[in-house]
């Protein structure tokens, strides 16, 4: 079973397709966009499980497919593997009309569409997201990005893909704890604007996390859907888009405060910053304390961390992670934006958050 979402973008709109095997019709689905050699992206982790078949895939509709396999983790997300990529991509010779495609999680996702946004000033290229955190979240929306030693996607601009493949089958091969960081996203989704989504995933999220292919299917499906919709609407994130950063604002900090390390997975950074803004919004009075905990129940049941206490190591400090969130690229006239919640499913965004409220939630959780 498949499905076929639309981002509505007029001459820039393309197509995400969700299913089990997908990639398989990687040749087919790339083909009217190839052009010349076409460089496959990946990094040394996915090569080893997804390359060959992959490249096979192109190599048989007559692509003349050039994998570039790049090291494997966050700190990939840099100037230093920006600038070795574009050098790869130049060695390759890729057209200015040509396709390269990203074949990987977020990070790969993210440094190739940078890297097709600024060389030769713009080159498409193509998402072929191996995480089921990039299939329901960086790998749709065009945001493109590297990470600085000031915080994450510092550095980036908007660049469309011109297809997604989001192939579930290939989530069987995650480690547990890539695939509850990716589910933290698909949590996001009912959290922030879809309730009835959040009590699907109540009596599903487990059936798709143990691998039955329909519950997998309709969970990044729906995901795409709603992310589609969105983007459709604010593509620039200039309103109704920055409601997609539920948890952000926490996690990345959180994220920065632990150096972008394995300490802590993003989707676990967002997971543990969903539950700090449900929590802060019932502390504000926004929110009844029964949907915060709610919330935080369905995010252990699966098995995400939900407080800054479990966070492996030296527990950060309350003013380290504030002096982190006052980085936040979202932040306008030194006053931070934080998705707050008036219950499940209603997500707002406000810039009136007393400060020494969120250090309160902080240090509490």
């Amino acid at each position: 079973m498949s499905e076929r979402i639309t981002v509505n973008l007029g001459a820039r709109g393309y197509d995400i397709h969700v299913g089990a095997g997908v990639a398989a019709n990687a040749g087919k689905l790339l083909l009217p966009f190839a052009r010349g050699p076409v460089p496959v992206v990946t990094d040394a982790n996915v090569a080893g499980l997804h390359l060959d078949p992959f490249v096979g895939s192109l190599k048989g509709a007559g692509i003349d497919a050039r994998p570039i396999v790049l090291d494997a983790g966050e700190s990939t997300k840099s100037f230093r593997w920006l600038e070795r990529l574009c050098s790869a991509l130049l060695t390759v010779g890729v057209d200015r009309g040509g396709l390269v495609v990203a074949l990987g999680g977020g990070v790969i996702g993210d440094l190739t569409g940078f890297a097709a946004a600024v060389l030769k000033r713009g080159i498409d290229f193509a998402q072929i997201p191996t995480t089921l955190l990039a299939q329901v979240d960086s790998s749709v929306g065009g945001k493109t990005a590297i990470n600085t030693t000031e915080g994450k996607n510092l550095v980036g601009v908007f660049h469309q893909p011109k297809i997604v493949l989001a192939d579930t089958s290939v989530l069987s091969t995650l480690p547990r704890r890539e695939l509850l960081a990716g589910y933290a996203e698909v949590a996001k989704y009912g959290a922030l604007g879809d309730a009835v989504f959040f009590e699907w995933l109540e009596a599903n999220g487990a059936k798709a996390l143990a691998g039955e292919d329909a519950a997998m299917v309709h969970a990044v499906a729906h995901s795409c859907g709603m992310k589609a919709d969105i983007v459709a609407r604010d593509e620039r994130e200039s309103g109704e888009r920055a409601l997609l950063n539920l948890g952000h604002t926490f996690g990345h900090a959180l994220e920065a405060a632990t150096g972008f390390s394995d300490r802590l997975l993003h989707g676990e950074g967002v997971a543990v910053g969903m539950v700090l803004a449900f929590h802060l919004s019932a502390k504000l009075g926004l929110c009844s304390g029964q949907d915060a905990d709610r919330f935080t129940r369905h995010l252990k049941a699966v098995g995400l961390p939900t407080s800054v206490a479990e966070v492996p190591g030296d527990r950060p400090t309350v003013d380290v992670l504030l002096e982190h969130m006052a980085h936040d690229k979202k932040a306008k006239d030194g006053k931070l934006a934080f998705v707050l919640v008036r219950g499940i499913g209603q997500a707002f965004v406000s810039r009136d958050v007393p400060m020494d409220v969120v250090g309160d939630i902080l240090a509490s959780h």
